[in-house]
């Protein structure tokens, strides 16, 4: 399996820093965060994914998928030919995009009619720059919180240009059983996500709810032997991008506990080998 790390949490680190952390962790590349304030952002792109590119390449990594900003949603954005351009250009596969969300008042299939416009645009974007366009389930009110909802969106494209971004973390929250969420998105599964996630019960607006904290690997609600065995034996063979989402910690903190992950998954994967 193609092991790759978010470098969402690498935050403030130059690429060849980020190279040296994704070293360290023991993956073969990026799933490389390419927003605002990044060494590779949605205004350099043209120029600083190439030379990202070249750097990996030499050190034997690559990037096999870019994340884009999150309301990277639609393909009105000035930059989002430019975007897909250059990923094509630098050989990067594959597109994480943003988010929709439903709102109270709103009507859900109203909604998936509306999303399934945008994703038109998006496969126009793919084919002509041979980068497929993902999207990532995401608990809460998002519009692919789990694999049914995800399908009401990508059922009938074509799955060499738009792909489902499986995250186990999410799913543990909101989804089916893990064997299920992964057959039921199987013709268009391109990415997983690797993360761990837990409820926590908080007090909104005076009242008792529920939110969701990431956790160690190993530590949530994650039913990682079933995730790996499903896995193997749907021959899986994309991208899997360890999350490492630990915000607030310090970087070194960071591509710590992303090698304590990187173990964990490795041990469980040995065990069902």
């Amino acid at each position: 399996m193609q092991y790759v790390m978010f470098t969402k949490h690498l935050e403030g680190r130059s690429i060849p820093e980020i190279v040296e952390a994704l070293t360290s962790v023991g993956v073969s590349g990026a799933d490389l965060c390419v927003r605002s304030g990044y060494p590779v952002n949605p205004e350099n792109i043209h120029q600083a994914l190439p030379e990202a590119s070249r750097i990996f390449a030499e050190e034997g990594l690559s990037i096999p998928l870019v994340t884009a900003p999150g309301d990277f949603n639609h393909t009105g954005l000035d930059y989002a030919e430019k975007y897909y351009a250059a990923c094509g250009e630098a050989g990067v596969g594959q597109i994480k995009i943003g988010y929709w969300h439903w709102s109270p008042g709103s009507h859900y299939w109203d909604e998936v009619d509306r999303v399934r416009k945008v994703l038109d645009g998006f496969q126009r974007l793919s084919e002509n720059t041979g980068v497929k366009t993902v999207v990532h389930n995401h608990s809460g009110h998002s519009m692919g919180l789990n694999s049914s909802s995800i399908m009401n969106l990508v059922r009938g494209f074509d799955p060499e240009h738009i792909g489902v971004f499986a995250d186990v973390g999410h799913l543990s929250i909101c989804g089916e059983p893990i064997d299920m969420a992964l057959d039921i998105v199987r013709d268009y599964l391109a990415v997983m996500s690797f993360k761990d996630l837990i409820r926590v019960p908080q007090k909104q607006e005076g009242r008792k709810s529920w939110g969701v904290d990431v956790v160690r690997i190993g530590t949530g609600f994650g039913d990682w032997e079933t995730v790996l065995k499903t896995l193997r034996s749907m021959h899986f063979e994309g991208p899997i991008s360890m999350h490492s989402e630990y915000g607030g910690e310090p970087v070194d903190t960071v591509i710590d506990l992303a090698r304590t992950d990187m173990r964990f998954i490795k041990s469980c994967d040995a065990m069902i080998s």
